[in-house]
């Protein structure tokens, strides 16, 4: 049942994610929008709707972790995840590169072990570092694509300008982890037997085509939005409902708005006393990828305490 959901939802984004880039491509061929914050106002508005909500339910599955340390109080877990969030914020502002390249690297290994583990049970040491190589597709591809505009938006986020002259210098490196990453989705196409090696397929192709065509922030809204984000609400309604995914996808809706409220609430809060300082257009790319990373690594951790519980009981 599950994996019909999951083979469905592929094709559909592959389809979407073809007619979109074949009409860009033949319509707006020869139109360049020239207001950027325009593109960065869309990409923000489907990041705070549909990205960071499949992230809002964490503290409903925060249940079972509070369960296991037989923790009643649930503020401990919001107080905990708050303050790791602000962590993340705090390191970013004394060791920007570090953190940046950290999140880079996590980022990549989430990507690459939530849009796989789901058809890949197998969770070897191997397997763990070619979710890394297969996720960092969503980082090289950019890269490789749109070089300029993606090392301006890594300049954005305050990048060391050593590394950013380093990946100027020294440009077969992209291609070099481009090509790993691919071959990561080969990896696994293998290590499961050709089995469902279509979906593995679509995944790569969609997120080489997105990049190919649209600039980085556009590419990586689409995937982290549509794809990523999606994928992962259906994980979440089908263990809602398991005999019932319509009514799952309803609860979740019910369940995931608050948060996803209140952390869009914190993100315009933050672009509200940021643009005293920076231009607007830099300050949303800023608050974007500053604020997943705040939330990513809460969220990670999570996933992990929750996992490896469930692999004790």
């Amino acid at each position: 049942m599950i994996k019909k959901i999951y083979g469905k939802h592929t094709f559909c984004f592959s389809v979407f994610t073809v007619l979109l880039s074949v009409i860009v491509l033949l319509i707006f061929k020869n139109f360049k929008l020239s207001n950027q914050l325009i593109i960065s106002l869309s990409c923000l508005f489907f990041i705070l709707s549909f990205g960071i909500s499949h992230g809002a339910m964490d503290n409903y599955k925060a249940n079972k972790l509070l369960k296991t340390y037989q923790i009643k109080n649930k503020l401990i877990f919001f107080v905990i995840y708050i303050l790791i969030s602000a962590f993340v914020i705090f390191l970013w502002s004394l060791y920007t590169s570090y953190t940046l390249l950290i999140f880079l690297v996590v980022a990549s290994y989430h990507f690459g072990r939530e849009d796989t583990s789901y058809l890949h049970e197998d969770n070897s040491n191997l397997d763990h570092l070619l979710y890394l190589v297969k996720g960092s597709l969503v980082i090289f591809a950019p890269l490789f694509f749109h070089f300029d505009e993606t090392l301006k938006i890594f300049e954005t986020l305050f990048l060391n300008q050593q590394i950013i002259t380093f990946l100027k210098i020294e440009h077969w490196v992209i291609n070099v982890f481009l090509s790993l990453s691919v071959l990561g989705y080969f990896y696994f196409i293998y290590k499961n037997k050709f089995q469902d090696y279509e979906v593995f397929l679509l995944d790569g192709f969609c997120i080489l085509i997105l990049n190919y065509i649209f600039e980085p922030l556009v590419a990586f809204t689409i995937y982290f939005c549509f794809l990523h984000s999606i994928r992962h609400i259906i994980s979440i309604s089908y263990e809602l409902e398991p005999k019932d995914f319509k009514n799952g996808v309803k609860s979740f809706l019910k369940k995931a708005w608050p948060l996803t409220l209140v952390t869009a609430m914190l993100y315009f809060t933050a672009i509200f006393f940021l643009s005293n300082i920076y231009e607007l257009n830099d300050v949303i790319i800023k608050v974007i990828f500053i604020g997943l990373a705040s939330l990513t690594f809460p969220h990670i951790l999570l996933e992990y305490l929750i996992e490896r519980n469930e692999k004790r009981h």
